[in-house]
């Protein structure tokens, strides 16, 4: 892998590896919204939101718009609700206990129903 792919990878996952910027994200999914309505809809202090709020905009995850003298901020929905579909679909499949990751023998269990069903066999 290149070294500059590497390098925006790691921003990229370093950004959404906090759980404030994500759940701006998942509300932002919602409709905009200016830093005090972040603030009280995720009961944190809007200097918080602020700060988490720049890293997503600089990585392009969210954008931002003056209207009179508020700041509202709306999802990129072109490239976020992608990476919430695919988050999904892992989450879902990976798992599937609220948060909690399958065994090493239930993917192995996963694996091989998955290697001996027609529906797979039939694409190769």
């Amino acid at each position: 892998m290149k070294r500059e792919l590497s390098e925006t990878c790691y921003l990229f996952f370093s950004t959404l590896s906090n759980p404030t910027r994500l759940a701006i994200l998942e509300l932002l999914r919602k409709g905009e919204k200016n830093v005090t309505e972040i603030s009280n809809t995720l009961n944190q202090e809007q200097s918080m939101i602020s700060h988490n709020l720049k890293p997503l905009e600089r990585c392009g995850f969210i954008f931002s718009e003056r209207k009179k003298r508020k700041r509202y901020y709306s999802l990129n929905r072109e490239t976020v609700e992608p990476i919430f579909k695919i988050f999904t679909y892992h989450s879902e499949k990976y798992c599937p206990e609220k948060g909690k990751c399958l065994t090493t023998e239930h993917l192995r269990k996963r694996r091989y129903k998955e290697a001996t069903n027609p529906m797979y066999l039939s694409h190769q």
